[in-house]
C-alpha cells in the first residue's frame, strides 16, 4: 500500500439545524472527493453548535437515531472514501451527551469512536464563558484508527491543551493525529497556531484540524483556519474565517524522516517529582 494519499479539512460553519449543517457539509465532502481526497474530516459539533442546553437536547439523538451519522455512512459508501466526522453531539441521557467522534470507512463502517475527554470549562475573561460538563459526559479512552496508509488517532478541540494525550497516541502507533475543533477566536488567535505545530513536532506526526468558523446562530464566534501540519511543524494548508475545503497531499514517509532526525519518541523517560529540599535547621537567612 502507497504510503501517500490526499486529505481535505471540511470548513464549516454549524448552526441549530441539524438538516441544513448535514447538506452544508455533504456538498463540501463532495467536493473534496472531486478535488481526489481518499481522506475527509470534518469539524467538532458538525451536526449541531448550540449554546442552549434545553435546544441541544430537544434536537439531538441516540446515536442508532441520528439522522446525521447514517447520512455519513451512506456517503462514505458512495463516494469509496474515508469519512471522519470530527463529533456530533450524541444523546446519552436526557440530561448528558457525549462529543463523539467517528471514523467511518468507506465501505460506510464505522471503524473507531471517540468520546472527547477534556472538557472545556473555561472563563475567558471578555464575557465568555464555557461550561462543557454541564452537558457533556467526558471519556475515559485514548483511541486510534487504522487508516491504509497509517495509523490514526483520535481527539476532539480542547485535547489539543493535554500534550500527555497525543504523546500516549504516538507511542500507541499514531503516525496522524486527528484534532478537529471549534476553538473561540480569543483562544485561537492566541493559541491556535503555536499548539498544532507544536503536536505534530514533539510527535513526529501529521497533524489534521478541521474547524469552526465564524459567527454562528448561537451566537458563538469561532476562529477558522483549519490546518495540515506535516511532522516538521510545517504548514502544508491553511484556511480561513469561511466554510470551505482545506487540502493537502500526505506522504507518510515524512513521519519516518522527522523521527530519526529527532528520536525523541525513543528517548523519553519515566520519572518522579523529588520533594522539595528542607532549608537546613542550622542555615541563618536573611530576607529583606
Amino acid at each position: 500500500m502507497t504510503a501517500t494519499f490526499k486529505a481535505a479539512m471540511i470548513q464549516m460553519r454549524s448552526g441549530l439545524s441539524p438538516a441544513t449543517n448535514l447538506d452544508d457539509a455533504v456538498r463540501l465532502i463532495g467536493e473534496a472527493k472531486s478535488a481526489g481526497a481518499d481522506y475527509v474530516q470534518t469539524p467538532e459539533m458538525t451536526n449541531l453548535l448550540a449554546a442552549n442546553r434545553e435546544q441541544l437536547f430537544s434536537t439531538i439523538a441516540e446515536e442508532d437515531n441520528d439522522t446525521s451519522l447514517a447520512a455519513y455512512r451512506e456517503m462514505a459508501r458512495k463516494l469509496g472514501i474515508f469519512i471522519h466526522v470530527g463529533s456530533l453531539a450524541i444523546k446519552l441521557s436526557p440530561d448528558k451527551a457525549a462529543n463523539r467522534g467517528f471514523l467511518i470507512t468507506p465501505q460506510g463502517n464505522i471503524a473507531a469512536r471517540y468520546d472527547k475527554i477534556h472538557m472545556f470549562d473555561v472563563d475567558l475573561g471578555n464575557g465568555e464563558s464555557y461550561r462543557e460538563s454541564r452537558s457533556y459526559r467526558p471519556g475515559e479512552q485514548a483511541v486510534i484508527g487504522t487508516l491504509p496508509w497509517g495509523t490514526l488517532g483520535l481527539t476532539i478541540c480542547y485535547d489539543l491543551r493535554f500534550p500527555a494525550l497525543y504523546r500516549a497516541l504516538a507511542e500507541a502507533g499514531a503516525t496522524m493525529l486527528a484534532i478537529p475543533s471549534a476553538f473561540t477566536k480569543p483562544t485561537g488567535e492566541a493559541h491556535w497556531h503555536v499548539l498544532m505545530r507544536a503536536r505534530a513536532i514533539e510527535n513526529g506526526s501529521f497533524v489534521f484540524a478541521a474547524a469552526q468558523a465564524g459567527k454562528h446562530e448561537s451566537g458563538r464566534e469561532t476562529y477558522g483556519h483549519s490546518l495540515i501540519v506535516d511532522p516538521w511543524g510545517r504548514i502544508l494548508a491553511e484556511g480561513g474565517t469561511e466554510p470551505g475545503i482545506v487540502m493537502a497531499d500526505i506522504d507518510l514517509d515524512e513521519v519516518a524522516k522527522a523521527r530519526a532526525r529527532v528520536p525523541s519518541l525513543q528517548h523519553g523517560r519515566r520519572f518522579e517529582i523529588a520533594e522539595p529540599m528542607a532549608e537546613p535547621a542550622h542555615l541563618h537567612v536573611v530576607r529583606e
